[in-house]
């Protein structure tokens, strides 16, 4: 059975800044920031959080569903998905709009400054969960704001198991829409920046949000992730990765593992092992969608890492 992912699809425009943004910020003179960086290399790519997590879910063998809304210049996208054999059926096209558009600058250090234009997103909330069909799971991503409140709300009308990822999106909603969401889903899954945000607009602490959920998950970059589930905290180590080319789309291949680990029923630690996995062999690839392992691939790599076969 498919897995709903709701959330952007999007053209990422990429840049390399060979520098530190840090030496060319003034402490002192952030209230008035005039900067410019030269960024010497740039690339288009195919993404957005549903997509990238779609992709990442499709190498492991999974059936993932995209409900997304796009625009006027998303035919190549489209195609593309159809011939990986990633269902659109969901995507729903805006003749008005562009396409999501995001301009990422990394620098040496691999932080990351982002612009986003949403463009067809923002009507994100004209598709309706219903019309998906069955699915076993489902993940709310960013997204447009009032697409995001109202997927989530549907999956738990139609008591769909939900993973609630606000990602880049959680500064678009309040205190108390964060506690709307945190008691619609089922799953809450954070970076640690995001976590630090939920706890302060919401109040609450990360065992009183795990307390509410079935599994509270956190990742912390090269420092792996924790799970917080059934009173207990799962800690969950970085694979170390073949190269870091490009940060660019992890946590959405950390999300594809997730989903991949909760449709077969596999045990949380497990999960967050796949996972860590899947953000380490996207980290050493540039771009979010172009690493191109086979499952037995995966599957060996996992086992050098943890000593068993998951697949």
């Amino acid at each position: 059975m498919s897995s709903l992912i709701c959330g952007s699809l999007a053209y990422d425009n990429i840049m390399q800044y060979d520098g530190r943004f840090s030496e060319a910020l003034l402490a002192d003179q952030l209230h008035k920031i005039n900067v410019s960086f030269l960024v010497p290399s740039m690339r288009r790519e195919f993404g957005g959080c549903a997509g990238n997590i779609a992709y990442n879910l499709k190498l492991l063998g999974g059936e993932p569903l995209i409900m997304a809304t796009v625009g006027q210049d998303s035919a190549p996208y489209l195609a593309r998905f159809d011939n990986l054999g990633i269902s659109t059926r969901c995507v729903r096209v805006i003749d008005t709009s562009f396409t999501a558009q995001c301009f990422i600058t990394t620098d040496a250090g691999s932080n990351q400054i982002t612009a986003f234009h949403p463009g067809a997103m923002t009507f994100s909330h004209e598709n309706k969960v219903a019309d998906a069909g069955p699915v076993k799971f489902a993940i709310v991503a960013p997204d447009g704001r009032d697409g995001m409140l109202q997927h989530a709300e549907q999956c738990a009308a139609l008591n769909i198991p939900l993973i609630f990822d606000p990602g880049q999106g959680l500064p678009m909603f309040s205190g108390d829409d964060l506690k709307q969401f945190i008691g619609l889903a089922t799953y809450v899954a954070v970076n640690d920046y995001e976590a630090e945000l939920l706890t302060s607009r919401t109040g609450l602490s990360l065992a009183q949000i795990a307390q509410q959920v079935s599994a509270l998950i956190v990742t912390r970059g090269e420092l792996g992730a924790e799970i917080y589930t059934d009173g207990q905290k799962i800690d969950i180590p970085c694979v170390p990765a073949d190269a870091i080319a490009d940060p660019t789309g992890c946590g959405d291949a950390f999300r594809a593992g997730m989903l991949f680990g909760l449709t077969k029923g596999m045990d949380w630690a497990t999960i967050g092992r796949l996972s860590s996995l899947m953000g380490s062999i996207k980290i050493a690839s540039q771009g979010p969608q172009n690493h191109a392992p086979t499952l037995a691939e995966i599957d060996d790599r996992f086992h050098q890492a943890f000593g068993y076969r998951f697949a």
